[in-house]
């Protein structure tokens, strides 16, 4: 049974997550599964890196942060998920990843997320969050090109609150939204790989030689463009935020079938796609993030 179904399935005190070869929901789990409608509110988060099997250290960075705040008229969902991936073809990827992903995460819960802890109440003269969301990726940038001047890296950021994620985004590391029944990307390439789709001249040759090719990185340039958008997250979705070691690992098909049919936990669902792209050829880094959303209280 997949942890998307058993989000609104298990009680409210969990079980242990079942083992990652042996995913199966027994027979004695599921005669203990209660309504829907009793099930738990909340964020549930997994998270996953690993080197792979051919490089030699881990150039991927990533920062989670989780919190719910109750009060007598209400609650608020908070959430934080950065993956970056250092750029292999530049010194010191790993520094720059590591540097964009604490400068970004530290904006954003500066501007963001302490004044929220003062009042719940938004502020009128407070910009908004995209404008936040891109403000901290142009302070990473600053401080990428400051510290590793020759490195580069991608950056995706998203910042739930309630049931939206707002993402930043650039580079090839991607977000997706998932369902029970679906896998949809939502971010776009920045790379010469997807330029060649869009203009319809993908031809597994040409794709294969700028397959590493990226035209927009943090640290790059004194300059950068901001991807945003943002997600609606009903009860029972999921986002996957992801290095190209991931998806380029494992298809669509793979991710939904790995995720939705066989997972019990986001966190046994990451590991097991880790598992899947190394025993793929673990080409590359491999980094995933998953956030669940529970039933409504």
């Amino acid at each position: 049974m997949s942890f998307l179904r058993r989000l609104f399935l298990q009680p409210k005190t969990e079980p242990e997550p079942p083992a990652i070869t042996h995913p199966e929901v027994t027979a004695q789990e599921e005669a203990q599964i209660i309504p829907a409608e009793q099930l738990s509110f909340g964020l549930h988060i997994g998270k996953m890196t690993n080197v792979g099997k051919v490089r030699e250290r881990n150039e991927d960075s990533l920062f989670t942060v989780e919190s719910f705040i109750q009060y007598d008229y209400g609650h608020e969902l908070f959430g934080l998920l950065i993956v970056a991936d250092g750029m292999g073809g530049h010194q010191k990827g790993d520094v720059a990843s590591s540097v964009a992903a604490r400068a970004t995460a530290n904006f954003i819960l500066r501007d963001v997320y302490l004044p929220c802890l003062v009042s719940s109440n938004q502020n009128a003269t407070s910009p908004p969050i995209n404008e936040v969301l891109v403000s901290a990726v142009e302070r990473a940038n600053a401080l990428v090109r400051e510290a590793v001047p020759d490195g580069g890296t991608t950056l995706t950021a998203a910042l739930i609150m309630g049931h939206n994620a707002y993402i930043a985004h650039v580079g090839d590391t991607r977000a997706y939204f998932i369902d029970q029944t679906k896998i949809k990307q939502i971010t776009e390439d920045h790379s010469l790989a997807q330029r060649l789709k869009d203009i319809g001249q993908a031809t597994p040759e040409q794709v294969a030689q700028v397959d590493h090719v990226l035209y927009r990185a943090v640290g790059q340039g004194s300059t950068i463009e901001v991807d945003t958008y943002l997600q609606h997250l009903p009860p029972g979705s999921s986002l996957l935020v992801c290095s190209d070691g991931l998806w380029k690992g494992v298809n669509d098909d793979e991710m939904l079938k790995e995720i939705v049919n066989t997972s019990a936990t986001p966190q046994e669902a990451c590991q097991r796609l880790v598992a899947v792209a190394n025993k793929n050829g673990g080409e590359d880094n491999i980094t995933g993030l998953i956030v669940s959303m529970g039933a409504e209280s």
